[in-house]
């Protein structure tokens, strides 16, 4: 399959930021978000055709961390995804599967489902996409799909929140799946690549989760790394 790129850091996102990982990124992608902060595995997907042995064994030279992240891009739509998923499964990893929620998980060996369903603020622009406009728009949001991951794995909710009307739209696709979501399991994250630009938004974002009840998640890799590769 198409990788783009395997390094070894620290979660970033999430309920388990801070801890180490290996990410495997794989290359493609079924959207084309506007705020894309990996766009060399979405809006110009490259890297290097790798097999699942490949994979694995540059996983596995990573011991002790025994956490994997398999993210993207969409990594749903990865070819090989699933004996891959199958295979560090049996090696006892733990597999986290960061995706959009488009894509059905028909089984695949997963631990933690961290689900990004994108809002309205991912659209690319009308006019200089307007092909990708409309395919990200008819396919960003998929309700049956994300009921299939939350029925079946343990899952967190990550939405990127670029202003504060963006919450009532998360909460009409949260209420739309009929299910009870914990408020504990969303979480808000600032919409930004800088430091700078994270900063800024984490105080109404910070002061809107403590309202509302949703965890505030800061982006650790940023504050750490800055929005760089192989972090």
């Amino acid at each position: 399959m198409l990788i783009s790129e395997i390094f070894h850091s620290l979660q970033g996102e999430g309920e388990l930021t801070g801890v180490p990982s290996v990410f495997v990124r794989t290359s493609g992608c079924n959207l084309r978000c506007a705020w894309c902060d990996t766009p060399y595995a979405s809006w110009n997907p490259e890297g290097t055709m790798q097999s699942v042995a490949q994979i694995v064994a540059e996983v596995v030279s990573h011991s002790p961390t025994q956490h994997v992240v398999l993210t993207g891009g969409e990594p749903m739509i990865a070819k090989d995804l699933r004996p891959l998923a199958a295979e560090l499964k049996a090696l006892g990893r733990h597999i986290t599967i960061e995706t959009a929620a488009t894509v059905a998980p028909d089984g695949i060996a997963c631990d933690l489902a961290s689900l990004s369903p994108k809002l309205l603020n991912s659209a690319p622009d009308p006019i200089e996409h307007t092909a990708w406009r409309k395919k990200h728009e008819a396919t960003r949001w998929q309700p049956d799909v994300v009921r299939a991951w939350i029925d079946r794995y343990a899952y967190q909710f990550k939405f990127v929140v670029a202003r504060p009307e963006d919450v009532e739209e998360l909460e009409f696709m949260l209420a739309a799946l009929q299910r009870e979501i914990p408020r504990h399991k969303v979480l808000l994250m600032p919409e930004a690549t800088s430091l700078e630009k994270m900063r800024s938004r984490a105080t109404w974002l910070g002061e809107l989760c403590k309202a509302r009840g949703y965890r505030y998640a800061h982006r650790l890799h940023i504050e750490l790394y800055g929005n760089r590769r192989g972090t």
